[in-house]
């Protein structure tokens, strides 16, 4: 079962190397590419001040990180 949902871009260097450091840590999440879901955008721009910046992972509690990096997710997830 995913953790989160990890909002990203193909293109995205950040989002290919947090995914890959998520993969190996073992931790499940789904993925929602903003620029193929126009309403995953609309959730990215909420977040962020009205800008699409990628990484954006969005918590089941509501809560959101930004570029954040493995640990920062780790220590999340054990909270």
């Amino acid at each position: 079962m995913a953790a989160f949902t990890m909002y990203s871009t193909p293109w995205c260097g950040y989002c290919h190397r947090l995914k890959g450091q998520l993969k190996r840590a073992g931790i499940e999440f789904s993925e929602v590419d903003i620029e193929q879901v126009p309403d995953a955008a609309k959730i990215v721009e909420k977040v962020n001040n009205g800008n699409q910046t990628v990484p954006t992972i969005v918590f089941p509690d509501g809560t959101a990180m930004t570029n954040p990096s493995l640990a920062q997710v780790a220590e999340k997830l054990a909270a």
